[in-house]
């Protein structure tokens, strides 16, 4: 029974570890990660025939521009708006104007599950193409932009070890939502307030 114990509290002190290291580079690599997939998806939307969704993009953009793009140039502008967003998620710099283009292109990127109901979810049973699939995953990168964008103004995951035991009969860990707006004041790692 001690050699069980002895293991657990050595897979404790892994856990620990692997959670500090988590707590001090996943909001980069979040970050880096949702540069890559969007500059990778819109470089591939500049080469008419690659991607999945052109054809379904292009219309969805005629729509929402009334007809001021169509075509290939509609096809591009979302290429280009993806590719802006995904510099600015890699750099981290103008971060605030990609978070910002990145909640329009969304609205626009999901809005073909509104303009083109029966074409994403035919048949009788309505169950949703790979193209639906394929919008509907766009909930995730909108909250991956929601946690990138709560961290602009200050906000900081921060680590506060617990053993595995105590934290296993939680159903979800507790998250201070403690917010003190002072213009000559800086946040320190910690999330406290510095004058």
């Amino acid at each position: 029974m001690k050699k069980i114990s002895s293991l657990f509290d050595h897979f404790d002190q892994l856990d620990t570890a692997i959670n500090r290291w988590l707590v001090a580079h996943s909001i980069a690599l979040l970050r880096i990660g949702m540069g890559l997939v969007f500059l990778g998806f819109g470089v591939l939307k500049f080469f008419p025939g690659i991607s999945p969704i052109e054809d379904l993009a292009t219309r969805t953009t005629t729509i929402l521009t009334l007809g001021i793009l169509s075509g290939h140039p509609a096809m591009d502008f979302v290429a280009g708006l993806e590719c802006i967003i995904g510099l600015c998620f890699l750099t981290g710099r103008f971060l605030r104007v990609g978070v910002w283009l990145m909640a329009a292109q969304m609205i626009g990127a999901m809005s073909p599950l509104f303009l083109f109901p029966s074409e994403l979810f035919p048949g009788p049973h309505h169950t949703p193409t790979l193209a639906a699939q394929y919008i509907i995953k766009d909930i995730i990168l909108v909250a991956a932009g929601m946690v990138i964008a709560s961290t602009w103004t200050g906000a900081r995951i921060v680590a506060q070890p617990q053993s595995l035991r105590s934290t296993l009969p939680r159903r979800l860990p507790k998250v201070e939502r403690t917010f003190q707006p002072l213009p000559s004041a800086q946040m320190n790692m910690t999330g406290k307030t510095v004058v």
